[in-house]
C-alpha cells in the first residue's frame, strides 16, 4: 500500500540547541533506517518550511503508523496521510 505523508514539524521554542541537535540526529538515523529497508520510498523537503513530503510503501495502515510514530520528532509533528492508488490515465505503470 502506498501512502503520501505530509509532515510539518513544530519544534518547541523552549528547546536549547543541544536538545534540538540530539533530536535531529536521532530523527535522521531513524528515517534513514526506514529508507534503507525500502519502506520509506521517497523523502522531499518542502522549500522554506520545516516540512517534508514522503511516499511510504507498507503492508498496512498499522505498519504506516508504527513507522511514523517511531520518529523521535513524531510528538512535535502535524501529519497528513493520503492513501494512493494507480490512476487509470497514468502512462507509466509505476515510479517505484
Amino acid at each position: 500500500m502506498l501512502y503520501l505523508v505530509e509532515m510539518d514539524v513544530h519544534i518547541p521554542e523552549s528547546w536549547n540547541e543541544e536538545k534540538l541537535q540530539d533530536y535531529i540526529t536521532r530523527e535522521k538515523a531513524c528515517s534513514q533506517g526506514h529508507q534503507k529497508s525500502g519502506k520509506w520510498v521517497y523523502l522531499w523537503r518542502v522549500a522554506g518550511q520545516y516540512s517534508n513530503v514522503s511516499v511510504l510503501d507498507v503492508e498496512s495502515p498499522d505498519e504506516l503508523h508504527k513507522i511514523i510514530s517511531s520518529l523521535p520528532l513524531f510528538p512535535y509533528m502535524t501529519i497528513n496521510v493520503k492513501s494512493l492508488c494507480k490512476h487509470p490515465n497514468a502512462v507509466r505503470e509505476t515510479m517505484l
